[in-house]
């Protein structure tokens, strides 16, 4: 697995003004083949873009797009709230590059000075494979909730979508992550169901951004010293800000995934907000930028381009 598995260091908070975010990244590196993802890829298209996608984004001797998975940790004067839970240690998964993997995410909590003992809210954005898979931790041979105080919150639609769907395509393809990292918390009594809008606090609300999944929401952020929103899976790469008419094979309602996501980058452009994508190798959160008629990226088609907050 070369430097998928390798230790990525925590990166400074971004203080918003009493709200402050820190990366907590589990694993970054070369993992998914272009088509793999996205049905729309070519090799042509790659090839076009390959001056801007290597190496940040993309790993040509492997011919694998560079994907990063973390959570984020949310910090008010009262409150630690986690943002999605990675792929978690030890899971039994079908998926080769996650099975039985050992990432040491919790060093890098504790590397922050916080126990899981600490964390009062868990939001799962949607039930993915790499965004719950340290809701849970083994002990005494029984998955149980890896942060005993804390709540974790879903949203309705999207816990209606998967109590029901034991066959469904993603959990064959990845192994059953819902029986091992979701039902846990349920029976332990910590699972709240919330609306798609819900305020977890002053501040810190909900967004829906349905299509990926049907649940499926993005975080936004109001500090005394700026604004941010976490877009989860609104977009995985940073081609789909190139192409944002691109779903991903992960998408489970695909006119309603490109609809969302097509709305809400362009509001998010016009808006100027900071954004913190789920799966970018980045640092720092960016802006979405419009490409203008005459510039070069134009010729390729490109109607965004994203741009670092350094």
């Amino acid at each position: 697995m070369s430097s998928w598995a390798d230790p990525v260091n925590t990166p400074e908070p971004l203080d918003l003004g009493g709200i402050r975010i820190t990366r907590i990244v589990e694993s970054q590196g070369p993992l998914l083949k272009p088509a793999e993802i996205f049905p729309d890829s070519s090799p042509e298209i790659i090839e076009a873009n390959k001056h801007w996608l290597t190496p940040a984004f993309y790993d040509p001797p492997s011919d694998r797009l560079v994907i990063c998975i973390q959570s984020f940790l949310l910090e008010t004067d009262t409150l630690k709230i986690l943002v999605d839970t990675c792929v978690g240690d030890c899971k039994p998964r079908v998926r080769a590059d996650f099975d039985g993997q050992r990432w040491h995410w919790l060093d890098r909590l504790a590397a922050l000075g916080i126990s899981p003992q600490q964390i009062d809210v868990v939001l799962s954005t949607h039930l993915h494979v790499d965004h719950v898979g340290w809701h849970t931790r083994l002990e005494g041979g029984r998955w149980r909730p890896t942060f005993e105080r804390a709540r974790y919150l879903f949203t309705h639609p999207e816990w209606d979508y998967w109590q029901h769907n034991e066959g469904h395509p993603a959990l064959v393809r990845t192994g059953d992550y819902i029986g091992d990292s979701v039902w846990p918390v349920f029976e332990a009594g910590q699972a709240d169901l919330v609306a798609m809008d819900h305020e977890i606090a002053p501040g810190i609300r909900l967004v829906p951004l349905p299509g990926h999944t049907p649940g499926h929401v993005g975080v936004a952020i109001e500090g005394l010293s700026g604004r941010l929103m976490l877009t989860a899976d609104l977009f995985h790469h940073p081609l789909q800000c190139s192409y944002p008419q691109w779903n991903t094979r992960f998408c489970l309602n695909a006119e309603q995934s490109r609809q969302t996501r097509m709305e809400t980058m362009r509001r998010l452009s016009e808006e100027g907000t900071l954004l913190m994508p789920s799966h970018f190798p980045t640092a720092r959160p960016g802006r979405l930028l419009a490409v203008r008629e005459g510039e070069p990226e134009a010729r390729l088609g490109h109607v965004y381009r994203y741009v670092c907050d350094c």
